[in-house]
């Protein structure tokens, strides 16, 4: 099964996910099969610090894959400040 959740980089204390497309039986860091985005919680004032592809995040729904509860948060978190800019 498909699943997309966060795979952690970033070094000790500086952390940084990006949102991951994976087999469920494959490693949290592991092979994956597409990123659709990233998310960086300790970005500073004026970057970035979240990014998803939604077109990306509805195929891989729309085609079996289940959301983690943090990504579902986020998309969610994402798709409300998508619409309010738009």
């Amino acid at each position: 099964m498909v699943v997309i959740r966060l795979a952690r980089g970033g070094s000790k204390k500086r952390p940084f996910y990006n949102l991951v497309a994976a087999d469920s039986r494959n490693r949290r860091d592991g092979r994956f099969v597409e990123r659709v985005g990233f998310y960086n919680p300790v970005g500073g004032e004026g970057s970035e610090t979240l990014r998803i592809a939604l077109d990306r995040v509805k195929y891989w729904t729309d085609n079996g894959a289940q959301l983690s509860p943090s990504v579902a948060r986020l998309v969610k978190e994402y798709s409300a400040k998508v619409s309010a800019a738009a």
